[in-house]
């Protein structure tokens, strides 16, 4: 049971509504869907239902998060292979279910997806390697001088930026889903 209820659409402040709209029918509701964006009652899952509590501050970490998603250069596989990472390392049961069925639809296979799950950074190879093993130093709290060369080789310095802001807003999220008690 989580600590907030489900808000459901009717009952929102305006500004809320304008975020919940924003959300439901954004790029996220776009296209197909991997994972349930909203429950039967129309309330949203996961993080986006406590994000509607501070509109504000939610339409900024929603506009982060779909930055993220939709606008950055990380491949499909890669970026999923970096929120995977974090979701294991926060336990983060939300990030794990959507996520996992995201990677699948990227072409990431069950033995991937396990190794994901045991923050394996080794089991791929190429940028995708890169991408592993800096986000587990990240996850870690640094890139030392080596982690940072690996990434930069392989990412850039404005990919290392992207895939740091990648794994800091999915720890926020994974944060606040704990807070909260989302699961599943």
């Amino acid at each position: 049971m989580g600590r907030i209820p489900d808000l459901v659409p009717e009952r929102l402040s305006a500004d809320g509504r304008a975020l919940y709209d924003s959300i439901a029918s954004g790029p996220r509701a776009a296209g197909p869907q991997h994972f349930a964006l909203t429950n039967p009652d129309g309330s949203l899952r996961g993080p986006f239902n406590a994000m509607l509590l501070a509109p504000g501050l939610g339409a900024a970490l929603q506009d982060l998060g779909a930055a993220i998603r939709y606008r950055g250069t990380l491949t499909d596989r890669s970026r999923e292979i970096a929120i995977l990472l974090v979701a294991a390392r926060w336990d983060s049961a939300f990030e794990r279910e959507a996520h996992e069925a995201v990677g699948r639809a990227t072409g990431l296979a069950d033995d991937e997806l396990a190794a994901l799950r045991r923050e394996d950074a080794a089991a791929f190879a190429g940028v995708e390697g890169a991408v592993a093993r800096a986000t587990v130093a990240l996850l870690d709290g640094d890139l030392d001088d080596a982690a940072w060369a690996d990434a930069e080789e392989a990412l850039g310095a404005a990919g290392v930026l992207e895939l740091s802001t990648l794994v800091g807003y999915y720890a926020t999220l994974a944060l606040q889903l704990r807070v909260f008690r989302v699961g599943v």
